[in-house]
């Protein structure tokens, strides 16, 4: 591992290592989502524990990672990680309650998944949420700043890509696999040709059809 990547990695780490000094804390989770801003698919937050000592090469904010890369660092995380959770909420669910309170809810879902309980989360700005009276430190731009947010990053960006591609096989006609149901102009002149599928949240897409 190089010098500037090993010196990225104590930096992401330097609060994370604070929280360890209490005597209180051994464990703490990381909590982030992917597809809060999308036309299509669901939401997912990702939730991960991970060791002390971890230092995978590559952590960071998903949105700065290659699809391919993500995809390999997503192997490292959950074959190291003392737990990891996932919480996904559809597209009709997030019509129903709004996007805010269903990203909510999939943080819920995915600390109950976790097979350990943490003793503090840190997650990436989001406040007033249930957390199952574990407490929590919401920070943001979390993805960018520690270690654990940024591995719960790429856990919950990695499950979201794969549930679109899944989703293309069903629809091709709309690109999914390629922009993952966000608003590029192609999925936009996609959604205006062929209308929308099941797949489409109905309040993100009324000026589109």
């Amino acid at each position: 591992m190089k010098e500037k990547e090993i010196e990225r990695l104590n930096l992401l780490k330097i609060e994370e290592n604070k929280l360890y000094q209490n005597e209180n804390i051994e464990y703490i989770c990381g909590i982030d989502e992917a597809g809060r801003g999308p036309l299509a698919g669901p939401v997912v937050v990702g939730a991960v524990i991970m060791p002390k000592d971890s230092f995978i090469e590559g952590v960071n904010d998903s949105k700065k990672i290659s699809e391919k890369k993500r995809e390999k660092i997503y192997e490292q995380i959950i074959e190291e990680a003392i737990s990891y959770g996932i919480g996904i909420v559809e597209q009709n669910k997030i019509d129903e309650i709004n996007i805010l309170n269903a990203t909510k809810l999939a943080l819920k879902m995915a600390i109950q998944d976790l097979k350990t309980k943490p003793d503090v989360i840190l997650v990436d700005a989001l406040n007033q949420i249930e957390t199952c009276s574990i407490p929590y430190i919401s920070v943001v731009k979390g993805d960018a700043k520690h270690y654990c947010i940024a591995a719960a990053s790429i856990i919950a960006k990695v499950t979201r890509d794969r549930i679109m591609r899944q989703w293309d096989e069903i629809y091709p006609v709309y690109g999914f696999a390629k922009h993952k149901g966000y608003g590029t102009a192609e999925h936009i002149r996609l959604l205006k040709e062929n209308g929308p599928c099941r797949l489409h949240r109905k309040s993100f897409i009324k000026n589109f059809v």
